[in-house]
């Protein structure tokens, strides 16, 4: 990318490698704040191209100025995704963010039935977003209804899987690479794969790989951002010559 005033004016794509316990606000409000420091304007957009939880790091697509017009696009783009399910048990969020509240035997899970199982969760399948997400319901998010008790009925949606590997090397714990369609939740495939094993599972990592043709290989980290941009505008930054 291009580090000069104009380029982030009219607009660019900046790729982030989102860290572990960062909401994708808290990257989209920091990178915000730091161009508008380093290129001296008081306000620029700058939007993200599909959320990421907290709990999972990855690839984060940033765009700012005239290129916030194409966030639509970039997010209806096909995802990957890599982590790992743990078997015998579940968390009412699907992940680590709550205690888990169910166990489950896994005694009788074998490769043969990991890999039968597998299959049925290629292709287009009804997918029902997890009670702790940012989805909104009658103006409210289903994760506040879920806080608070209470229970809401959660229409199932369409989603596509295109790719679906399993590595059962570290069995109980499956790792495992997704391709799928926008909205599909992978907190969800882990619930859904456990049931489905007459089991339970819960997810335990997630790194977002690719969004279309952009991949994680090609991000920067938040303190890597920051040291380009400080170098790229050194007025703003005096101290910069002494690094």
């Amino acid at each position: 990318m291009i580090f000069t005033k104009e380029a982030f004016l009219s607009g660019q794509v900046i790729l982030i490698d989102k860290p572990l316990n960062w909401t994708s606000f808290q990257v989209v409000n920091k990178v915000r704040w730091l161009i508008k420091q380093n290129i001296g304007v008081k306000k620029i957009k700058v939007g993200h191209a599909g959320t990421l939880d907290p709990l999972a790091t990855g690839l984060l697509i940033l765009c700012c100025g005239k290129m916030t017009k194409e966030i639509e696009r970039f997010q209806g783009q096909e995802k990957e995704y890599s982590g790992t399910f743990l078997l015998g048990s579940t968390t009412p969020s699907y992940d680590l963010e709550t205690e888990i509240d169910q166990t489950f035997s896994f005694d009788h899970i074998e490769a043969a039935l990991i890999e039968k199982t597998k299959a049925k969760f290629i292709g287009d399948i009804d997918q029902f977003p997890p009670v702790f997400s940012a989805l909104k319901k009658d103006g409210k998010r289903l994760y506040e209804y879920a806080r608070q008790g209470e229970k809401v009925d959660i229409p199932s949606r369409k989603v596509n899987i295109s790719n679906f590997s399993i590595d059962t090397s570290a069995f109980p714990a499956l790792t495992f690479n997704v391709s799928c369609s926008k909205g599909t939740y992978i907190r969800s495939l882990a619930h859904d794969f456990g049931a489905a094993l007459n089991s339970g599972a819960h997810l335990t990592s997630l790194c977002r790989e690719r969004i279309g043709d952009f991949h994680l290989n090609q991000a920067m980290s938040i303190e890597t951002f920051e040291t380009q941009i400080a170098k790229a505008f050194p007025d703003k930054n005096p101290s910069s010559d002494l690094l």
